[in-house]
Parts: structure tokens; C-alpha cells; sequence
């Protein structure tokens, strides 16, 4: 991730007539602060270089405090996503002289030849503007498409982690690093992390099907899955369309039934808002739902930045992904000789244990593991008990 800030002072022009800088002002500004950085990186004739020209396909701002003529705005910018053709940047706006948020704006790119055509994102604006300051040992697999971020450690019973809405892969990083003796998969989700994002239709047996071909350009013939809440929406269409590949199933936080009629409305109303306030309103959305009241600060913040840095294409598409789901509750007395594992935080309000419970009594020989001090993210609230109720249960595979 660039660690190129830029500092730009408003001035009486950039601003309306209550004497705030202007919704406008503030898209020259964040305009201004992206070739500021380019300048001082690769170059502003990055692009032109190779006859290309980054277009804006979508652009949503967020206005957090009034900005007067003279202030100083120190802008920072991160690339949230890479695709072939395309990537998105967040940049944010904060006041110099206290630190506070004024605005932050995300921005989706499309790379055209001077035709009008998609093209490649040149190398130098991937390297430059990196998706992610880490040492993770990430790859990329091209399936149906789409370029997926995958990590893999270990070798071993291939177990597969599936993130839930609306997140990544890392927040499987607990039994990424301690489940040895097991080759772990954690990919993210089309739309999610640093997969491509495409601006197309999403669904549950989209995501299954990339599930498949990864798993192929993998090498792996039948493997063990892991979903966490929607993680666990793809895992039944993975089981509905994949079965003979299945060989275990740990559901964690998630349920076999179909939305309601309220439950597909309220996707819908968060649909809208994430279209025109960004994924700030997913945030908005999820974050007070899924922790415990004691859950760490910077628990809530580190997963927090995750939904932020997720692309609005992914968003939306597993909203209505989720939304037009079909119901499961019918596949779960089917799964005889799937050897099954049902986790949930003692005190999700999301999916209540109660819930977890009845589908654990529904599913043939299935194990059920309530973890105390956990929400619906026990990986994260509580990654040692889960780690080890995961890990014991695939012992009893071997």
C-alpha cells in the first residue's frame, strides 16, 4: 500500500454558498491528490505511456465535517482492488489541523485504448499502488474469469475456509498459521478481498463454480469445507452441485434457511444504500451485529477497515447473492456420509445457537460446538477454542 500522502489547502473557489468546500471542489481535490501521488511514483504519463486513459466508471463520496477556505486536507490513497482491466481507490480527506475525517471517496477505473476498449491495468500502477502492505504469501488463480486471491499453507487433507459477508480471507489467519498437517485453502470470495470485482450478476452457484475450478487448478480432488455465514450459503451450493468432492463440512454462524420475505426486503434497502453511500453502509450494517459487548477496539476496527476496503461490485452482488439464495433446510437430512461439524458463538445474534443446534439434530451423526465469549465471528473473537474444535474435528477425519 503507497505511503504517499498529499497536502492540499481549500481555497474561497472550492467552496459553496454556505462556505464549505462543494461536493464538486472535492472531486477536483481527491482528482488533484491522485495525480499529486502518480507524480511522485510512476509518473502522471503512466497511462498515456501506453496509449491508455483510466476512465471513472463509478465514484461515491462521503462528506464526514465541513471544510472552510484555508484549511489544509492531507489526502491518502489505496488501491482496494486489481482487476484485469480494472481497480478501485479509496482515498481519504482528513483536516490537518485536527486529524479529523472531512471526506473519503471511492472510485472505480476502467483502463481505455483511445478506441474505447478495456485494456490491461498497466504494471506499473499495480506495483505502485499495491492492494495490500503485507508479507502474506499470496496468489492469484484465474477461474471462470475472475482472478482469485488464495493463500495456502501447509500440505496434507486439503481444508477449504470460506469467508463470510462482507470480508476476506484473513479472517481465517489463526488456523492459516497453527492447523499444521493440513493443506489450508482461504481464498476470497469474487467481489471480496483482492479477487476481481466484477460489475455483473452474482450467485450462490457462481460462487460454487469458482469454488470448483479453483479447487481443479489446485490440484485437489476432494476436500474439506469450512463457511463461515455465507461461507456457508456457498458451501450447500458447492454440496448440491460438487458433492463427490465434499469430504467433511464444518458450517460456522450460518443457517440452511432461505431469506424471508422482511429478510429479502432488508437486503434490498441495504443494496440501495451501499450503492449510494459506499461500503461505509455495510459497515454501518454489520459491525454493531457481530461482536460481543466485550470484544477488544481494535478487534472491531481491524474488521471494520476489512468491509472498507471492500469493492461496492462485491458488495451488491452478495447482497443479492444472499438474497435470492435458495432454501437448504431440505438438504440437510440428506448429507448422510458427509461427516459434518456445526460451529456458532455462544452469543450470535445473528444466527442464534438455537439455530445452529436444530440444523446440527437435522444433519446425520453431526458434531455441534458452542463457543462461549464469541459472536458471529468466533475465528476472530475467539480463533484459539475455534481453531481447536476445527481442528479436532479433522483429526476424526484421518
Amino acid at each position: 500500500m503507497s505511503e504517499i500522502e498529499v497536502e492540499l489547502t481549500a481555497v474561497p473557489d472550492d467552496c459553496d454558498a454556505a462556505g464549505s468546500v462543494s461536493h464538486a471542489a472535492f472531486l477536483r481535490l481527491f482528482e488533484r491528490a491522485r495525480w499529486e501521488q502518480l507524480r511522485r511514483g510512476p509518473g502522471v504519463d503512466v497511462f498515456e505511456r501506453q496509449g491508455l486513459w483510466p476512465a471513472v466508471r463509478r465514484s461515491v463520496l462521503e462528506f464526514h465535517a465541513p471544510v472552510r477556505p484555508g484549511e489544509t486536507l492531507r489526502f491518502s490513497q489505496h488501491l482496494t482492488h486489481l482487476g484485469r482491466t480494472s481497480f478501485t481507490l479509496r482515498q481519504n480527506a482528513r483536516r490537518v489541523a485536527d486529524g479529523n475525517a472531512a471526506a473519503s471517496a471511492e472510485f472505480l477505473f476502467v483502463c481505455l485504448d483511445r478506441q474505447g476498449q478495456p485494456q490491461p491495468v498497466p504494471e506499473d500502477v499495480g506495483r505502485f499502488f499495491s492492494a495490500r502492505a503485507s508479507s502474506e504469501p499470496v496468489d492469484r488463480v484465474t477461474v471462470n474469469g475472475v482472478s482469485l486471491a488464495i493463500e495456502t499453507r501447509g500440505s496434507g487433507p486439503a481444508v477449504v475456509f470460506i469467508h463470510g459477508f462482507p470480508l476476506d480471507r484473513s479472517i481465517w489467519r489463526h488456523p492459516l498459521d497453527t492447523l499444521t498437517g493440513f493443506r489450508r485453502i482461504a481464498l476470497d470470495l469474487r467481489g471480496m478481498g483482492q479477487s476481481d470485482a466484477p460489475d455483473l450478476g452474482y450467485s450462490m452457484a457462481m460462487y460454487a463454480d469458482d469454488l470448483a475450478a479453483l479447487i481443479d487448478a489446485l490440484g485437489e480432488d476432494r476436500v474439506v469445507l469450512c463457511g463461515l455465514s455465507m461461507g456457508g450459503y456457498v458451501a450447500f451450493e458447492f454440496l448440491r452441485r460438487h458433492r463427490a468432492r465434499v469430504r467433511g463440512l464444518i458450517l460456522m454462524d450460518t443457517r440452511a434457511e432461505a431469506d424471508s420475505a422482511e429478510g429479502r426486503k432488508a437486503r434490498d434497502l441495504l443494496v440501495t444504500r451501499v450503492r449510494e453511500q459506499g461500503a461505509i453502509a455495510a459497515a454501518e450494517a454489520m459491525l454493531p451485529r457481530f461482536f460481543t459487548a466485550g470484544v477488544p477496539p481494535e478487534i472491531i476496527q481491524s474488521i471494520r477497515e476489512m468491509i472498507l476496503r471492500t469493492p461496492v461490485p462485491g458488495i451488491v452482488g452478495a447482497l443479492t447473492a444472499m438474497r435470492d439464495r435458495p432454501d437448504s433446510s431440505p438438504l440437510l437430512s440428506t448429507l448422510v456420509g458427509v461427516p459434518t461439524l456445526v460451529v456458532v458463538g455462544e452469543e450470535d445474534v445473528i444466527t442464534p445457537p438455537a439455530i445452529s443446534r436444530a440444523m446440527a439434530t437435522t444433519i446425520p451423526e453431526a458434531r455441534f460446538v458452542e463457543i462461549p465469549g464469541a459472536g458471529h465471528l468466533p475465528i476472530v473473537e475467539q480463533p484459539v477454542p475455534t481453531t481447536r474444535a476445527i481442528l479436532k474435528f479433522l483429526q476424526s477425519l484421518r
